[in-house]
């Protein structure tokens, strides 16, 4: 069920409405003025000296995005002030403090009790003192006082706990969070082993859409195969709040993977909708050898007879598929190398925006083969020259593949036992299947691609049988649209029509390592409500390939800003 922002609107007003009501009564029963809870900021300094907390909390609302959960945690003490101490009390007049509030407030049952009055301070819970009052002894028994100081005290450990992880989650949800890069993608601006602070400030944080999960987990439960972390049958509409900027150019940015909706959990790393068309390609082609190898049992177990939607059934009963939300799917980080409104155009490897030639990461890298003499470059040499283990296939006794910078390559082309060493850029015109949109409108491949625009809010396209392969996945997934194609005629929400106008920004993400990087050529573009946050710096670097006395950390990728 996806909550609607009018609804959501409609309920934080009551909740701030109804909460200020009850604290009328509130502060009635603390010895203050009742009306002071209508005086807008004065009012949280009488709230803070009604539950005896310094005024010095007042600083925390200046902090971008703390105000609702310093809100929460005055409702939280100002329950605890009227002795309410049990967690099935507190948690929901928190979060239904509108409700609960003003019953405190107005109920002549419910008394207010100054701290030194509560039964837990009379106890010595805030007391420098042992938690029981007394020392045991073999032959001396608890007293009910000793066993009640110990069971607020322990209420008491349970309170900072709560109030510890979600301060971690504030900081985690709203400010930064850690990240680590686990493949080559990015070499060599972003290497494996790079342990990555993303800032969410930069470009504002999003609100949590699935606010039933786990807390610290991602999508699936630690110790466990496939368990979901989280409950999705409760959507918040995508919120963001502002930032300190836009997704500019050639920002290093973190985000939600478009393509990752739908997974097949044994082949999470892999692209649904690419083992889908691989299946459907393998059936349609079945003499072909590359689909014979991949896909031979397949064929022995369901016919290699081919029919629309078979690739479905085989999946289906092959492997366990799950549809994700969009915050609870991977997080990828690539470089924004276009943003909405642009034209892209990527001519014999080389990417231009806006047609200019675009930035180039100068140690972006690309597939070299490698031609030698019999030797290959020896192991030592390629961890001098930082050389990723994971970016190098021997084909033969005198052919290796790499993946290289341009500094490493020309290195490597002075070595004496190189024969040869050339780049490998696909040519004009030859098709990769595997490339966005993956249809043979556009014969393009991911070193001559485009011209495409990338899509932006407001503005309109015209449809027809190619514009729409490009766009219908924004209009029916991103944007929520029913959208049919028969008889010739494109059919939106039930009304036909030869246009479309975008809802949202998207961008368009690349990886450095232009050669071996699943980007936005194999899956399209990035929608707005996708983005987590920009890169800031590695703190930590580990090289995965080298040993603790080898240099395994990289002293000077540390404390870096990514460029």
């Amino acid at each position: 069920m996806n909550i609607s922002p009018l609804f959501l609107l409609v309920y934080t007003i009551i909740c701030f409405v109804g909460t200020f009501i009850g604290l009328y009564g509130v502060f009635q029963k603390a010895g203050q003025k009742g009306w002071l809870a209508f005086i807008p900021f004065y009012n949280l300094y009488i709230w803070l000296k009604v539950i005896e907390r310094s005024w010095k909390w007042l600083l925390f609302f200046l902090i971008p995005y703390f105000f609702p959960f310093m809100l929460m945690l005055m409702t939280w003490k100002t329950l605890r002030m009227f002795n309410k101490t049990r967690y099935i009390t507190l948690i929901p007049g928190t979060f239904f403090s509108f409700i609960y509030v003003p019953y405190l407030g107005f109920s002549d049952k419910e008394k207010f009790y100054t701290r030194s009055e509560l039964p837990a301070m009379k106890l010595g819970l805030w007391k420098s003192q042992p938690i029981l009052s007394q020392k045991r002894t073999a032959n001396k028994k608890e007293t009910n006082e000793d066993k009640k100081t110990l069971k607020t005290r322990a209420r008491s450990w349970g309170d900072d706990i709560i109030y510890a992880v979600v301060a971690v989650y504030i900081l985690r949800a709203f400010f930064c969070e850690l990240y680590t890069i686990p493949t080559s993608s990015e070499e060599g601006t972003l290497m494996i082993g790079d342990y990555l602070v993303v800032s969410k400030i930069a470009y504002g944080p999003k609100i949590p859409q699935t606010i039933i999960a786990v807390p610290f987990v991602h999508h699936t439960l630690p110790l466990t195969q496939y368990t979901k972390s989280y409950w999705d049958k409760l959507q918040l509409p995508f919120f963001r709040l502002k930032g300190f900027h836009t997704v500019e150019r050639n920002d290093a940015v973190v985000f939600n993977y478009p393509d990752g909706d739908t997974v097949i959990l044994e082949r999470q790393n892999e692209s649904y909708y690419a083992i889908v068309r691989d299946i459907k390609s393998a059936f349609q082609n079945s003499q072909r050898i590359e689909y014979q190898r991949y896909y031979g049992e397949l064929f022995q177990k369901y016919g290699a007879k081919y029919y629309p939607g078979k690739e479905y059934d085989v999946i289906r009963q092959e492997y366990q598929v799950r549809a994700r939300p969009i915050d609870k799917r991977e997080n990828y980080v690539k470089r924004c190398v276009a943003i909405s409104g642009d034209k892209l155009e990527i001519k014999n490897a080389i990417l231009y925006i806006n047609d200019k030639l675009a930035y180039q990461p100068p140690k972006s890298q690309m597939m070299y083969y490698v031609q030698h003499n019999g030797y290959d470059i020896s192991e030592n040499k390629r961890k001098e020259l930082d050389i990723n283990e994971e970016d190098r296939r021997q084909i033969n006794a005198n052919l290796t593949i790499y993946h290289l910078n341009k500094d490493q390559a020309e290195t490597i082309a002075s070595f004496p036992n190189i024969v040869s060493i050339t780049p490998q850029i696909l040519e004009e015109g030859q098709w990769e299947e595997a490339v966005f949109p993956q249809d043979s409108h556009f014969c393009w491949n991911r070193d001559n691609f485009g011209p495409i625009i990338i899509p932006k809010a407001g503005i309109t396209v015209m449809l027809n049988d190619s514009t729409l392969q490009l766009y219908k996945r924004i209009i029916e997934i991103y944007e929520g649209n029913t959208l049919e194609n028969k008889d010739g005629k494109i059919i939106i929400n039930g009304k036909e029509t030869d246009k479309y106008t975008f809802k949202m920004n998207y961008y368009w993400m690349m990886g450095d390592n232009r050669h071996n990087s699943a980007d936005s050529r194999y899956w399209g573009f990035v929608p707005e409500d996708h983005i987590v946050g920009k890169v800031s710096f590695a703190w930590l670097s580990l090289d995965k390939f080298k040993k603790w006395g080898e240099g395994k950390i990289r002293w000077n990728r540390m404390f870096r800003r990514v460029k």
